[in-house]
């Protein structure tokens, strides 16, 4: 979906125009991949705009800096204070929310520490992440995910994204909506930017953080509404056979939100519907960042905005 420039972007801690942030192409990010960043919803709610778990997406931010050894010169607090700052200005929602640290111009080779660090925030509309109206159609990919460590799975690095971006081309190319990595010891790990879910036998299953999957904060807070809701939840590894025999499959993620799966590798999930309890996690999950239910986890974050119909293109 192409970007919807906004007004502002949060750059350094000032509000800056969205046409004047520009880096040098000799900036280290450029081409050592050297940047740690964020992917946050905002939400139109029956009181206002909101904020999807911002301080839980921001603490995240910063655990992947400290992972980089970039010493990020804000808070917590000054972080989230960014987003409700540049999305306010914008006065866009709901909307994505990208803030982004990065090793910006100083010196060039593969030794990041005497370059500035800087930090960005922007905001825009956007809609649907993974297609399938009706289910998504996935494959298998021929491209694992990393080994541990190689590169570190639970810091959200653009440099980890190559890895997904070969996942997600592959099977495009091949006339799949997504593709799925195997870890290095070829059991599942996750999507090219989502968390997988397995329903099998009255279970919940994902793959533990040690099969190189991103700890999501989507994820997370499934794993919330399903214990909520009764659903026994089991963090294992998961071999690649179990996908083809599962009652259910779904993808989560900050872009994707619940995404349920309707085949994998041309194999149809039970009838290729939409399963009870994908439903059940999805209808828990919207009712709350639609404020149709109570938030009863304290997961969002109000904002003063004007909210407009959300993008479903």
């Amino acid at each position: 979906m192409p970007l919807t420039p906004t007004k502002h972007i949060w750059h350094n801690g000032k509000l800056i125009n969205w046409d004047q942030a520009h880096i040098h192409v000799m900036s280290h990010v450029i081409h050592y991949g050297s940047s740690v960043f964020e992917g946050i919803r905002c939400y139109k709610t029956e009181e206002g705009a909101a904020i999807f778990r911002l301080s839980d997406h921001m603490q995240r931010l910063l655990d992947s800096a400290k992972i980089y050894r970039m010493d990020l010169p804000y808070t917590l607090e000054q972080m989230n204070r960014a987003v409700i700052e540049t999305v306010e200005a914008n006065g866009v929602a709901p909307c994505y929310i990208r803030p982004i640290a990065l090793r910006g111009y100083g010196e060039l080779g593969v030794s990041p520490n005497k370059n500035p660090i800087e930090v960005y925030v922007g905001n825009f509309p956007w809609g649907k992440y993974v297609s399938g109206e009706n289910g998504a159609d996935v494959c298998i990919s021929s491209w694992n995910r990393m080994a541990a460590n190689t590169l570190p799975a639970l810091a959200k690095a653009g440099a980890n994204y190559m890895n997904s971006q070969l996942i997600r081309m592959e099977a495009t190319t091949n006339g799949y909506d997504e593709g799925i990595g195997l870890d290095v010891n070829g059991y599942v790990s996750e999507g090219s930017g989502e968390n997988l879910f397995v329903v099998h036998k009255g279970q919940l299953l994902t793959s533990s953080l040690g099969s190189s999957v991103l700890a999501g904060i989507t994820r997370a807070s499934v794993l919330t509404l399903a214990r909520d809701l009764g659903i026994p939840v089991v963090e294992q590894t998961i071999p690649r056979e179990l996908l083809y025999i599962a009652d259910e499959l779904f993808f989560t993620g900050t872009a994707a939100e619940v995404t349920p799966i309707r085949s994998v590798d041309r194999i149809q999930i039970k009838d290729g519907h939409t399963g009870p309890i994908t439903r059940q996690i999805a209808a828990e999950f919207f009712g709350i960042t639609s404020g149709q239910r109570p938030d009863r986890f304290n997961w969002l974050t109000p904002v003063k905005v004007a909210v407009g119909e959300p993008v479903t293109a």
